[in-house]
């Protein structure tokens, strides 16, 4: 049996759309542990939340598999049909996503929505049982006083409090993996950080897997074990956090991190990775990085970078792979 909880190999999922077809997820790989937080980073449009949903096959036309596997506890997710697919969904695999207002239902009550996916995954319980671990978990994800606001509707939280109800609903099955597409991103700073804290400590102690989609190469930096690297729909590196944040090999990772801000730095301005991320019905040939590339030569332009492996687990695909941001000789 494989060591890996999850592993996806070349995967491709497409859009076929009357201005042609969009490349969205086009040849990712990358595999997870049990207990693992894996950390997908890219700027928007890079596909990293079509991965997501490609894992529990969440794709309509037009969009639709074009090729690779994604297997999961060895068993081969894009063989399985809805029916199997739906037994999976919020039982094995939950998903968090990105605006809970959207993901609540308004008419019903918080402990309604908890106790719904119970009943459905988890049928050996009881009506009683079922209220008792949903103010349970309310309690797990910070909610004060769990025994009133269980009756709460969606409106009467604020939106830290329903993302908090949001990961309490991922969890209510004891899921093998979670999904978390951009957690936190109608959230202020302060609220930002107590929502992935307490995300990070409730999946670390149920031995959960998590794979964090972000923006933010600060966040996961921090909260992940490993880094996936995304650009127009590829990966482009791939590693530890420690490779990925003292070892950079691609330029675009390098900056991403050089946008980050410091305190520690006087400088007066962040320093931008120059350009625009390209229409994805117009991806120039060769390495989609290259127009932006400050390393750019000819053969970027001409051909597709091949992935390279820098160090055991760090890969990246790039011509002229970088040493510690600077380019190698």
């Amino acid at each position: 049996m494989s060591e890996y909880l999850l592993e996806v190999n070349n995967l491709k999922t497409w859009f076929y759309t009357f201005r042609g077809v969009v490349k969205a997820v086009d040849g990712v790989s990358f595999s997870l542990k049990k207990g693992e937080v894996l950390g997908i980073v890219g700027e928007s449009g890079c596909g990293k939340s079509i991965t997501g949903f490609s894992i529990l096959k969440l794709i309509d036309p037009p969009g639709q598999f074009e090729g690779g596997g994604i297997t999961f506890e060895g068993e081969d997710l894009l063989a399985k049909s809805e029916e199997e697919m739906h037994a999976i969904r919020g039982n094995k695999i939950s998903m968090v996503f990105q605006d809970p207002m959207t993901s609540l239902n308004p008419l019903y009550t918080i402990g309604q929505q908890i106790e719904e996916s119970l009943a459905i995954h988890q049928t050996q319980l009881g009506k009683k049982e079922r209220r008792a671990k949903a103010i349970e978990l309310l309690k797990a994800v910070g909610i004060p006083a769990p025994q009133e606001r269980i009756s709460s509707y969606p409106h009467e939280f604020s939106g830290g409090m329903r993302q908090r109800v949001i990961i309490a609903i991922s969890l209510a099955t004891n899921p093998e993996l979670i999904i978390a597409d951009e957690p936190t991103t109608a959230l202020d700073v302060t609220v930002q950080a107590q929502v992935i804290r307490r995300l990070l400590e409730l999946v670390r102690s149920q031995n959960t897997s998590l794979i964090l989609i972000t923006h933010d190469l600060a966040l996961v930096s921090e909260a992940a074990d490993k880094i996936v690297v995304m650009y127009c729909g590829k990966v482009v590196e791939r590693g530890t956090v420690t490779d990925i944040i003292e070892s950079p090999a691609h330029p675009y990772t390098v900056g991403l991190l050089r946008s980050i801000p410091r305190l520690t730095d006087e400088q007066s301005r962040l320093e931008q990775i120059p350009g625009m991320v390209p229409s994805p019905f117009d991806l120039p040939p060769g390495c989609k990085f290259a127009p932006r590339c400050r390393y750019c030569q000819d053969i970027c332009r001409r051909e597709e970078p091949e992935e390279a492996v820098m160090t055991e687990g760090h890969r990246v695909a790039c011509h002229f792979p970088l040493k510690g941001g600077l380019a190698c000789d």
